[in-house]
């Protein structure tokens, strides 16, 4: 059999996890995680890490291997699966990675830009301008360093504006100039199996898990982190709403209520960038044993 990377995107609350674990325990396979919150072992309950007896189950990795404050990118991911991918192989040729960060996933089957690690002290910089001058000074700056860029990023995301102005002083060119690099060979071969569900089905499926993960003790996790608020790792869905409410913005109500309409708008954001890729073929989360199935017949091919 050839080696084979089984790649399973969907949105949030779908059911990946489950699925990933059964169709890994079925064919023998080791789960690389591509849930880039999911690294950090601090945010076990917010992020809706596997549990310890899922863990046991099938062997994960990338899955609380990091601190929230320790730095971590998407270009440190791909080396980092790249590296490891070999050693896996080398005891089953297949292998499974699933998760729902939309660029972390392209990283390992497209490849990257070679983009070099940025200066500390430059990270800081603009750290503090965002704290100080907020979204507006990050926009003033790139639109100065890099206009090229700042025609086509989101200018309402604060973590992309901060990578561009990190790369662009940090290596003296346009964060632009980078984003030019063709799709890498791989020498795997990529199944992707996409999961889905009915609209509704899944916002109710996303709406019991908010539930869960505040009789888990959400709030506690999320108030013990409060003093980490302004890093990157907690500014992310679950963590702002609950740090809104500690600030007296909002009542606890009122959070949960804005953790399920803030997650179901991310389950969007993630199906409109996958639809995107013509490669993957979509199923309907609930019909297990026909994608099995049909994965299995992808092996054997």
């Amino acid at each position: 059999m050839k080696n084979t990377l089984i790649v399973l995107p969907g949105p949030t609350g779908v059911g990946k996890t489950g699925f990933a674990i059964e169709l890994a325990g079925r064919l023998g396979s080791d789960i690389i995680s591509c849930d880039s919150r999911q690294f950090y072992r601090e945010m076990k309950i917010g992020t809706a890490a596997p549990s310890g007896e899922e863990l046991a189950q099938v062997r994960h990795h990338f899955i609380g291997f990091l601190s929230v404050t320790d730095y971590y990118s998407i270009s440190l991911f791909e080396r980092d699966v790249m590296a490891l991918l070999p050693s896996l192989f080398g005891k089953n040729p297949v292998v499974i990675m699933t998760g729902g960060s939309m660029l972390y996933m392209d990283a390992v089957c497209r490849g990257m830009d070679d983009i070099p690690d940025t200066d500390p002290a430059v990270r800081q910089k603009y750290t503090e301008m965002y704290g100080k001058e907020g979204i507006a000074g990050l926009r003033i700056a790139l639109k100065l360093l890099d206009p090229e860029y700042y025609a086509k990023v989101d200018l309402h995301n604060p973590r992309r504006l901060l990578r561009a102005l990190e790369i662009t002083e940090s290596t003296g060119r346009p964060y632009s100039s980078f984003l030019t690099a063709p799709v890498k060979e791989r020498d795997f071969r990529i199944i992707r199996a996409g999961l889905t569900r009915d609209r509704g089905e899944l916002y109710r499926r996303i709406d019991s898990r908010v539930d869960r993960m505040m009789e888990q003790g959400l709030e506690q996790e999320a108030y013990s982190l409060r003093d980490y608020r302004g890093l990157n790792a907690l500014n992310t869905v679950g963590y702002r709403e609950m740090f809104r409410w500690f600030d007296g913005e909002t009542t606890r109500e009122q959070a949960v209520m804005l953790i399920k309409r803030n997650t179901r708008r991310y389950a969007r954001k993630q199906l409109t960038w996958w639809n995107r890729d013509n490669e993957i073929n979509w199923f309907d989360a609930s019909r297990e044993k026909m994608i099995i199935s049909w994965i299995e017949e992808r092996l054997a091919d």
